[in-house]
């Protein structure tokens, strides 16, 4: 399949698969007129690649599940390696959570001191 149907079919962009592509996540064939085509794995492989980014990893920690990133990677039990890169994922996510939390509460404070309380915080 061309790159236009599996993007369809998987629901992402050409864009992102040639991405894909390049990160070594995913590979094709060339075609005479220089058409990159797809197999039917593809269609597994870049599922569970896109299933891996809706979780919150990067395409850098995707590569650790190249090994079993042609089956079925939410049903599989987590490899250690997996549970690893997830972990740490999760650890840096959570300081990034802190430190935007902290940072709105400066500017809560600071624009509460300036408009003398008068603000709402956005929810």
């Amino acid at each position: 399949m061309r790159i236009g149907e599996l993007a369809r079919a998987t629901g992402t962009t050409a864009r992102a698969l040639r991405h894909y592509e390049q990160a070594g996540l995913i590979s094709s064939e060339r075609a005479c007129n220089g058409y990159r085509i797809y197999d039917e794995k593809a269609l597994v492989r870049v599922r569970n690649i896109r299933h891996l980014l809706t979780a919150g990893l990067t395409l850098d920690d995707v590569r650790v599940f190249l090994p079993c990133l042609d089956g079925d990677v939410a049903a599989a039990p987590p490899s250690g390696g997996g549970l690893r890169v997830a972990l740490e994922r999760l650890a840096v996510l959570n300081e990034r959570i802190a430190a935007q939390t902290e940072a709105r509460d400066r500017l809560e404070t600071a624009l509460r001191v300036k408009t003398g309380d008068r603000i709402r915080p956005a929810v």
